[in-house]
């Protein structure tokens, strides 16, 4: 023991120096590190309660046994730096909770002290570095627990009560005052109020394992998104074969009574005298033609049966896999909980770094909390832990007054930060704010203008003023401290806002404090998200940043880009900012061809509202988010990954970046940008065909020459898609059932939208008759079946002009 402890006092609290672990278990280390950490942060909220009922002895009964318990673990792992301090801690809470001793006016700050101090060697412990015996606190705790007062003096001789563990301690000389007397004679109190806490009903796991859990379980949420997919398309497959079969019974219904009419019209040639004996159908000769017609008849219903067969099996399987995704979410969902934790895990961090900020500066401070129940995602807890660290010095450094000047602004001397937590939605809103003097907007527009941030003739918003001090290397400090000054802050809590896919506001009043509101999504792991294409690219954009969906006239968004920065799209009562989310991509701009409207996505993060124009909103799911890596994760407006059902990767957008860096641009810039050089878009073809092999084989031919197909199987179910969308082409064929290639070809040059689309009729009827009505409703071009591939492709390319850009 007294090596140990001769061990424990040679070493400093030099950063760099280990931990000397001779004569000691690391495992056993590592246990008390773990539970120790428990005990205090446990403590942290004890105090917190006696910091506001000073009375109350609960709070003083449960911070007395935690320090029993840690004073306990850290001799077991011989710590016994860490047991001394926890000692002479424990010795003063039980005199006080005796009534023994009086805690007093600055009772609490001492506790508050020494478990900071606690916090900080157990920490230390844990990193292996090496600590030092806080001898100067011991003996102001034991002096305290001796009701006298105690002031620092010159080493002399070792403490009585230190020297008892059996080391050679050096001590200080103290000078002992009465602090006051006894409160009562009662005797000490029974290890029924010290007593073990008891155990908790808590599993300990790794987090990287759990995090792999996560990642499995959103792998089978893709696989399983796969798997409807593919089972959609199946059931697409078993659609059309009954489509077919429907068809080819109508065909066979059709031989047979031409086969039987032609049996009998041979008889009759041939027998001019018709024998009653026999039915013409019932002779011999005529049997193997209809054998052959009665089987294929056959087989037509054994094709049906088959059908009905595969129906049924179809129709069970997405049962089973509707139970499996239930199951499947449920497994999510609960992998998900044992990653949520509660804010008021982080709380006594929170609380040291404001203890031992104002104990630097000078200044009274209370930490205030709301909702701290609430549960967040471990890893955006774990990532918005520096950020808040770095908000709750800034209040304290920057916002709120010295006690002196508070009380000349007519507020009490101690100043307050308050922290709430609730959540709206699927987001968790966090508001820090402080009841200082607000942002100093004269001094952040001066050195935003010194900066080059702002012109000097600029008018800007408070707002706009106000969200200055998220630039990099950003300050309003004249001096540089340890707390702030240096320019490094509040850009990266911004920044890491951005990167969870969260948002912050500022809301400063003069003189009343200042308040910063960050939304951030529960979790990182699933998230809604909405699908959006612009060109040729499919985006998806989280649903937590999107307010709705509009429409604007073409006219409308002309006129609104010529506008520029000055163009609103009004929605919901509030005005929208309108973008081009192509231009803001850096790529061409929005079109969206057929649509008589451009399609608006509509964003709103924290104070900013944007409307962005796209080609098509394609619809919303949930989503599976997968990292992408520093190198892509650095680019502005990248918040991550998915992967769809069929195997593509789409690029989660973040789109408030995009449009806070276009409009950061100069105005002259942003009025007249650089002229974009157009490419031709990928020209639609519609292929209208009752026949499956038909449209797959003509679909595959027209994807080989890079042109987009869409596909139809009859003429309703082509106006139906092209309500819609307006292709550039549509090949056609006649004979379909509901609606056949003479009624659709009549019902599109009888509209408006659809008069200029070119028709292709392909079809197997050749004659000049067909033909001919064909021309006469305005058909383009007419090839029959079976077309060759190079006559369809020239006649194709000369209708869209294309030449030979997609040969």
């Amino acid at each position: 023991m007294a090596a140990l402890l001769a061990g424990a006092l040679a070493a400093n609290d030099d950063p760099d120096e280990a931990l000397d672990l001779t004569g000691l278990d690391p495992e056993l280390v590592d246990i008390f590190v773990e539970e120790g950490s428990d005990l205090l942060d446990h403590s942290d909220g004890l105090l917190a309660q006696l910091r506001a009922a000073p009375g109350e002895r609960e709070p003083l009964v449960g911070l007395q046994r935690d320090l029993h318990t840690l004073k306990g673990g850290a001799r077991m792992a011989g710590i016994m730096a860490v047991g001394e301090l926890g000692h002479v801690m424990e010795s003063l809470l039980e005199a006080v909770v005796d009534h023994r001793r009086e805690l007093g006016r600055d009772g609490i700050p001492l506790l508050e002290r020494g478990f900071d101090r606690l916090h900080a060697m157990v920490t230390r412990v844990g990193s292996r570095r090496a600590i030092a015996m806080p001898e100067e606190l011991i003996a102001e705790f034991e002096a305290r627990s001796r009701g006298q007062i105690w002031s620092r003096a010159e080493t002399v001789a070792p403490t009585d009560a230190l020297a008892s563990e059996g080391g050679a301690i050096p001590a200080l000389k103290v000078e002992l005052k009465p602090l006051s007397a006894p409160m009562s004679d009662s005797p000490v109190g029974d290890e029924e109020d010290i007593g073990v806490r008891a155990p908790q009903e808590q599993v300990r796991i790794r987090a990287d394992l759990l995090d792999r859990l996560v990642n499995y379980a959103g792998e089978v949420a893709i696989y399983r998104a796969r798997l409807e997919q593919q089972l959609g398309a199946f059931r697409g497959a078993i659609t059309e074969l009954a489509a077919t079969n429907v068809r080819v019974r109508d065909q066979l219904r059709r031989l047979e009574i031409e086969t039987e009419a032609q049996i009998i019209a041979r008889y009759q040639r041939e027998h001019e005298t018709v024998d009653a004996t026999f039915d013409p159908l019932e002779l011999d000769r005529f049997s193997t033609l209809q054998q052959l017609s009665r089987a294929l008849s056959e087989s037509a219903s054994d094709q049906v049966s088959l059908q009905v067969t595969l129906d049924d099996l179809t129709r069970q399987y997405e049962t089973l896999l509707l139970q499996q995704s239930r199951v499947s979410s449920d497994l999510q969902e609960g992998l998900m909980r044992t990653r949520m934790v509660p804010f008021d895990a982080l709380l006594p961090r929170l609380r040291r770094v404001v203890r031992q900020a104002a104990g630097e500066l000078g200044k009274q401070v209370q930490l205030k909390l709301d909702g701290a129940q609430g549960e967040l995602d471990r890893n955006v807890l774990e990532r918005m832990t520096a950020p808040l660290e770095h908000m709750l010095r800034n209040s304290v450094a920057h916002g709120l007054e010295i006690p002196g000047k508070r009380k000349q602004a007519g507020k009490s001397e101690e100043g307050t930060i308050h922290i709430a937590v609730r959540r709206e939605g699927s987001e968790v809103v966090l508001e820090v704010g402080d009841d200082g003097a607000g942002l100093d907007r004269a001094a952040i527009r001066r050195r935003g203008e010194e900066r080059g941030l702002v012109r000097a003739d600029a008018v800007l918003s408070d707002s706009d003023l106000d969200m200055l001090i998220l630039e990099p290397g950003f300050s309003t400090a004249d001096e540089v401290s340890r707390l702030a000054g240096r320019g490094v802050g509040m850009d990266v809590v911004a920044s890491e806002v951005r990167q969870l896919g969260g948002t912050l506001d500022i809301h400063s009043n003069p003189g009343q404090g200042v308040t910063f509101t960050l939304r951030l999504p529960q979790t990182l792991a699933v998230t809604q998200a909405v699908f959006v294409r612009v060109g040729e690219t499919t985006f998806a954009v989280p649903i937590a940043s999107v307010r709705g969906v509009g429409r604007i006239g073409r006219d409308e968004l002309a006129k609104a880009h010529e506008l520029g920065a000055d163009a609103n799209y009004r929605y919901g009562g509030e005005d929208y900012a309108v973008h081009d989310l192509g231009l803001l991509l850096g790529h061409a701009p929005a079109k969206a061809e057929g649509h008589l409207q451009m399609p608006l996505l509509l964003i709103r993060a924290g104070e900013l509202r944007a409307a962005v124009s796209i080609d098509q909103v394609i619809g919303s799911r949930e989503i599976v988010v997968k990292p992408v890596g520093p190198q892509v994760a650095s680019v502005p407006g990248i918040f991550g990954a998915t992967i769809m059902g069929d195997g593509r990767v789409v690029v989660i957008l973040d789109v408030a970046p995009l449009v806070r860096r276009h409009a950061a641009l100069p105005r002259d810039f942003v009025a007249v940008p650089t002229p974009v050089v157009e490419h031709r878009p990928v020209p639609l073809v519609m292929v209208v065909d009752d026949s499956v092999t038909m449209r797959k084989v003509t679909g595959r031919v027209l994807e080989r020459h890079n042109f987009e197909v869409l596909t139809a199987k009859d003429g309703l179910d082509a106006l139906e898609r092209m309500v819609d969308v307006v292709p550039d082409l549509m090949l056609l064929d006649i004979e379909m059932p509901r609606m056949d290639g003479y009624e659709l070809a009549t019902a599109m040059k009888a509209d408006p939208r659809l008069r200029d689309v070119p028709i292709v009729m392909i079809t197997s009827r050749t004659g000049d008759k067909h033909r001919q009505r064909a021309f006469e409703i305005g058909v383009n071009r007419y090839l029959g079946k079976p077309y060759q591939e190079p006559e369809l492709m020239r006649n194709v390319h000369e209708l869209l002009g294309t030449g030979r850009d997609h040969e």
